[in-house]
């Protein structure tokens, strides 16, 4: 006989948990969108890590914090990795994860960190280049500090935002970064990722200015951790045409993350 909750013990879950969901009008929802050529369907799993679904493709974005994580979602086929730090790079995540078709692609700092059983399944990317070997295009964009005492945690070259084309829509990564022109530069984006936490990328007022300028048709702030999403989704406000959707990518664990 399946064991059931008690309505004092539901009741305490629900005034520990819906205060913290509520203190952004976070929300874990998958969100669904129609393309040329099937949904796209997005879920946030953790800070820097969501899954893509598309096209019979699964699409993996910096997965991290051990498989079982993934584990509701399809193996993926296209692995995109951002960066070197932990939040983005987990060798043993990813090697709990790939099956032998999977593709990764990553910036050559990252690609030099993968063991040889990883490696062998990654394409290299650099800012500026494009990939058009698989499914769909990938577009690596430049992500990088530019504030003078934040040039230390990521360097101009090193690290990779990427735009990818799915049946005609236009999503963009930005990676860890701040503002930068080739972000402002972007056009015709329909969904965008953008993160915002310091002292390592961007404040919510920095983040605010380049998506007004690039004003994507969907926002999704990410890599968010202690910042203040309402006033990012104040800071845009409704003149700019763009829909903020803000989710809970910290659910699943509440402990710190770069």
């Amino acid at each position: 006989m399946p064991v059931q909750m008690s309505r004092a013990f539901y009741s305490l879950l629900c005034c520990l948990i819906l205060p913290c969901l509520a203190a952004v009008g976070a929300t874990s929802a998958e969100d669904r969108f129609q393309t040329s050529n099937g949904d796209l369907v997005i879920h946030p799993v953790h800070h820097a890590s969501f899954v893509m679904e598309w096209n019979k493709q699964a699409i993996y974005v910096d997965p991290v914090g051990g498989a079982k994580l993934f584990g509701k979602f399809p193996k993926p086929d296209v692995i995109l990795l951002t960066d070197i730090h932990g939040d983005h790079l987990d060798a043993k995540t990813l090697e709990g994860l790939i099956k032998p078709e999977t593709q990764i692609i990553a910036p050559t700092a990252v690609v030099q960190l993968l063991p040889d059983s990883l490696r062998k399944q990654a394409t290299t990317l650099v800012n500026g280049d494009t990939n058009i070997s698989g499914q769909f295009p990938i577009e690596a964009i430049a992500a990088y500090n530019t504030t003078e005492e934040r040039l230390k945690f990521h360097t101009k070259g090193r690290g990779n935002g990427y735009v990818l084309t799915l049946g005609g829509k236009r999503v963009y990564i930005s990676g860890d970064t701040e503002e930068t022109p080739e972000m402002r530069a972007l056009k015709d984006i329909d969904f965008a990722f953008v993160c915002m936490n310091l002292p390592y990328t961007m404040d919510v007022d920095q983040a605010a200015k380049p998506v007004r300028a690039f004003h994507p048709k969907v926002v999704f702030p990410f890599h968010y951790r202690g910042s203040d999403l309402e006033r990012f989704k104040q800071l845009l406000g409704t003149d700019a045409g763009v829909d903020v959707r803000i989710r809970d990518w910290y659910a699943s664990d509440s402990s710190a993350s770069r």
